[in-house]
């Protein structure tokens, strides 16, 4: 059980271009959107669709291959786990940051 102490799974889409940065070092950092959809219906029986859009980040060898592989309107399954971060902006502000940190990818259609 301790394996499912912080865990996520999310099957969904590509918002945009990853974005990917060689650090001093060689190490990649990729940096992507990834959205998930809901489908379900109101009290009045509607169908309504939400989306959910997730910060992902990736290292070291998944961010290779997500520099290579993936694009935007891609659809991916990630496994990570979720963190909270924060840092002081260009003008000084903190900014607090909720991501996945993701162990594994798998690229589907």
């Amino acid at each position: 059980m301790n394996a499912m102490k912080n865990r996520v799974q999310l099957i969904g889409n590509v918002g945009q271009d990853p974005e990917i940065r060689t650090l001093e070092n060689g190490r990649k950092l990729a940096h992507l959107s990834i959205a998930t959809n809901e489908i379900y219906k109101n009290d009045k029986g509607e169908k309504v669709e939400q989306t959910e859009w997730h910060r992902v980040t990736a290292w070291g060898k998944t961010a290779e291959i997500i520099e290579k592989f993936v694009v935007k309107g891609k659809e991916v399954a990630v496994d990570g786990k979720l963190t909270h971060r924060s840092y002081d902006d260009k003008n000084g502000e903190k900014r607090y940051v909720t991501e996945v940190v993701v162990n594994e990818i798998l690229l589907l259609k």
